[in-house]
């Protein structure tokens, strides 16, 4: 055996974090780094992502009103099964079964973040300024600014958050497979919606999912970094 070989082997590096760790924060950048960016080229006004947005909303509006049926059934989606409101009530309930088993951190962790959401949400609506579509024949209607939008930015978040929750408590790759499915439907169902209904532009859902799944990624990467510092129990 030579000298060489009887050398011991170095010591893997410390203070790097594993593609685990880094994981939620790589998620993090790359969709928030999107969301930023869609939203700054609409408010350049580059001419490519306005004529997508234009293009793609007249032939959903046009659809929405040749079939009726189908519309009805976006705004039941929109409205009921994919609204804020149901997806904050999900995340609440989820709040409430962590609180009652004592995991209290994690409980209070969802809860700022998807406040977190609204905040940023509203604070971008409100510096953008971004008007809604337009219609002489609207089959539904919303109000105040449009980007990012506010359905597919709090389902992004709330999923994401429900989503990372299931795969870090339950064990069971079957119901997380279930709980993640459900949760990309859901997603990209309201977001196809909203537009499909004309309240939206599709830079205005494809930001507001960037930037929800940026926060719930935030989330995760915040709970493993406490964790990591011995700040909360494991």
């Amino acid at each position: 055996m030579s000298a060489a070989s009887r050398l011991p082997s170095s010591p893997p590096p410390t203070g790097a974090p594993s593609p685990r760790q880094a994981a939620p924060w790589v998620w993090a950048s790359v969709c928030g780094g999107l969301g930023i960016a869609l939203i700054l080229l609409v408010v350049a006004g580059w001419p490519p992502l306005i004529d997508l947005d234009d293009a793609v909303s007249h032939a959903l509006h046009d659809a929405a009103l040749s079939h009726p049926g189908w519309t009805g059934t976006a705004r039941v989606l929109t409205d009921w099964v994919w609204d804020t409101v149901t997806m904050r009530m999900l995340v609440a309930v989820v709040f409430v079964v962590l609180w009652w088993r004592g995991e209290r951190a994690l409980a209070f962790l969802l809860a700022v973040a998807m406040l977190l959401g609204v905040l940023v949400q509203q604070g971008l609506k409100a510096l953008v300024g971004r008007e809604r579509p337009q219609w002489e024949n609207p089959v539904d209607a919303a109000h105040f600014a449009a980007m990012p939008s506010g359905h597919a930015m709090t389902a992004a978040l709330a999923c994401g958050l429900l989503t990372w929750v299931a795969w870090t408590r339950l064990h069971r790759p079957a119901l997380c497979w279930t709980v993640t499915a459900v949760a990309a439907v859901s997603v990209a169902g309201v977001s196809l919606t909203r537009v499909f209904l004309g309240v939206h532009w599709l830079t205005d859902v494809l930001s507001g999912v960037a930037l929800g799944l940026a926060m719930a990624a935030l989330a995760a990467g915040s709970w493993q970094a406490l964790r990591t510092a011995g700040k909360i129990a494991a």
